[in-house]
């Protein structure tokens, strides 16, 4: 069963505040444990007597004051990208912090201050979202509120804005939302597309006339820290044309609705595979408007990562912990031999004699199950019932295994779709 909660815990403090203590500034000390990812501070004041009590809230990390609200809030967020207005998002460093009280109004008989520190912790688990979407900074008709509201709406973790040829929309995300924003950018060619990931600003200028160019825009990106995508390279209308020895991290082998330029290069990702090459599998819906096929999160590219955060889930990418689905309800897969999983190589000493575990969740009856190795599809399974399926195979003389799930859709008339796929996991020979 894929985990997708992160693991939590809760501190209480009580501090009682006596008339003397008004104006005074006051802390309530806590510890920040190791690995946290956000915390989640509110707070209660009971009054023991009128007037009503006033006490302000803020926020001290070990070397500074984090953030301030007044009166104006009973809780806020803080996270390593992400705060509530007011405090400074960042590194959660353990150690000595302290919810940071002004005694603003005490009554004669006092007040007593409730805090609640909720810690999340960086736990590993499934992400899921879209790495490919457009906005109104470029061709797109979404705003970038827009955008993150329907990625919400659908229940999903992150969102990669990857306008043509600019970078402004790295620059203006949304704060105030749930949605991990992953910066990107379109290196949009006349001769083909890639998605530079992970920075604000990769590259200054987008023109090429020719491969050499290309390289240098590529190399630019590379250096400032940007992974290279190759997008729908074997699109009718926009193929990657530049040559496939360009430098690149990741394919993207599934853009939009399923169809046969998708298949051309899922066919040419299991040639590079069937070859030796490790290379990642993701997809992106490619959305730049409302329409009824091409949407938000379809498909949806889930990621194992390590933190909620654009640099968790880049690096679970580059593991090539990621599985595609058509949509985020799609059908799950997960493959593991004994502690390794999608996307891990199991070297040679630990895949001796041992078997590939498979368990898949959310199918409907008639879902097609593959397993396929370098010598292609090895077994084809049919769901007789909807929910959750297991099976094992033997490892033996691979070097890896990948799971693709095929559906009749009805919406596109009864057509047999990709409806999931998973990356490989790998077996050291």
């Amino acid at each position: 069963m894929k985990q997708t909660e992160r693991r939590k815990s809760v501190s209480v403090y009580t501090r009682r505040i006596e008339a003397a203590e008004q104006s005074a500034y006051l802390e309530v000390p806590f510890d920040m444990p190791e690995g946290v990812e956000e915390i989640h501070v509110s707070y209660a004041v009971e009054s023991h007597g009128e007037p009503r009590a006033v006490i302000d809230l803020g926020v001290r990390d070990g070397k500074r004051l984090r953030g301030w609200s007044g009166g104006a809030r009973s809780e806020f967020r803080i996270g390593e990208e992400k705060a509530t207005p007011g405090y400074l998002a960042g590194e959660l460093a353990p150690g000595g912090w302290a919810v940071v009280h002004n005694a603003y109004k005490v009554p004669q008989e006092g007040c007593t201050v409730t805090v609640t520190v909720e810690f999340a912790y960086k736990t590993p688990r499934w992400l899921k979202g879209d790495l490919h979407t457009h906005t109104v900074n470029s061709d797109g008709s979404f705003t970038l509120e827009e955008n993150a509201a329907i990625m919400e709406q659908l229940g999903c973790d992150f969102i990669a804005m990857t306008d043509h040829n600019t970078i402004s929309q790295n620059y203006t995300y949304p704060r105030g939302t749930s949605v991990v924003m992953i910066p990107g950018m379109e290196f949009t060619t006349n001769f083909g597309h890639s998605n530079f990931l992970g920075v604000a600003d990769p590259c200054d200028d987008f023109r090429v006339k020719d491969r050499e160019d290309v390289n240098e825009r590529i190399r630019v990106a590379r250096e400032r820290g940007a992974k290279i995508v190759l997008n729908h390279p074997h699109c009718d209308y926009c193929p990657w044309e530049w040559g496939f020895n360009v430098d690149h991290d990741w394919v993207e082998v599934w853009n939009g609705p399923f169809s046969e330029r998708n298949q051309r290069t899922l066919d040419w990702w299991q040639d590079q595979l069937a070859a030796g090459r490790r290379l990642v599998a993701i997809g992106g819906s490619d959305t730049h408007r409302p329409d009824p096929y091409v949407k938000h999160a379809m498909p949806c590219t889930w990621v194992y990562a390590d933190a909620k955060t654009a640099d968790g889930i880049l690096q679970g990418i580059g593991k090539g912990h990621v599985h595609i689905s058509y949509g985020p309800e799609g059908p799950f897969a997960e493959l593991t031999c004994g502690s390794y999983m999608t996307g891990d190589a199991v070297p040679s000493e630990a895949s001796e004699g041992a078997e590939l575990q498979a368990y898949i969740e959310q199918l409907i009856e008639g879902d097609e199950i593959r397993l396929i190795s370098e010598r292609g599809v090895e077994q084809e399974i049919t769901a007789r019932t909807g929910g959750s399926y297991a099976f094992s195979a033997d490892t033996a003389g691979r070097t890896f295994y990948r799971v693709e799930i095929w559906r009749h859709f009805a919406e596109y008339g009864g057509q047999k779709l990709l409806a999931a796929l998973t990356n490989p996991i790998y077996f050291a020979r």
